[in-house]
């Protein structure tokens, strides 16, 4: 993962990438929680990919992960783009990818509420930005259901077998090309 500029708490990819702003790749979630950590795992697998690190791809920047959604303010701000990585809970068999544009009104099926393990969600913190005008342009949640949020590290066999899943849907939002 990389990180950002100390004094602002922001990418520091953000001064650099001109008025169109960064891709911000963002991993919620806690690996001490079992499958809590699907978006640290995912977010890993696309930082790989791109070569991101110190020299992360051109205007591509991962951070996380985060505990807290609120923890997105700052790190997101200013992005066309901002990718959030989490496990989610809709009722969908284990290892089931969402992908849910916030800002094209996605709805969960009928009858299911995609929620993340945290107190306050996403939309919430997407709705705090908008407020203090620090939004990202663009916010794509993408979820993989989760079977086990007990203690403990290491994700279930479903959620582990969804990790190449979401991280090849991420590179496709970013416009990378796929895994191999």
């Amino acid at each position: 993962m990389t990180a950002g500029d100390a004094a602002t708490d922001r990418p520091a990819e953000v001064a650099t990438t001109g008025a169109a702003g960064p891709v911000v790749v963002a991993a919620m979630g806690n690996a001490y929680r079992r499958d809590d950590g699907a978006g640290e795992a995912v977010v890993a697998r696309v930082a790989r990919h791109l070569g991101a690190g110190p020299a992360p791809a051109a205007g591509v920047v991962t951070v996380g992960p985060f505990a807290d959604p609120l923890d997105l303010l700052g790190p997101w701000d200013g992005a066309r783009l901002a990718v959030v990585v989490d496990a989610v809970r809709t009722g969908a068999a284990p290892g089931t990818v969402v992908v849910l544009d916030l800002d094209a009104g996605a709805r969960p099926p009928a009858g299911t509420r995609v929620a993340t393990t945290h107190g306050l969600g996403i939309a919430d913190a997407l709705r705090l930005a908008r407020v203090v005008e620090r939004a990202p342009a663009r916010v794509v949640v993408v979820g993989i259901e989760g079977a086990d949020f007990s203690q403990g590290d290491g994700l279930s066999d479903p959620v582990a077998g969804a990790v190449e899943e979401a991280a090849g849907r991420v590179l496709e939002l970013v416009g990378a090309p796929p895994c191999a």
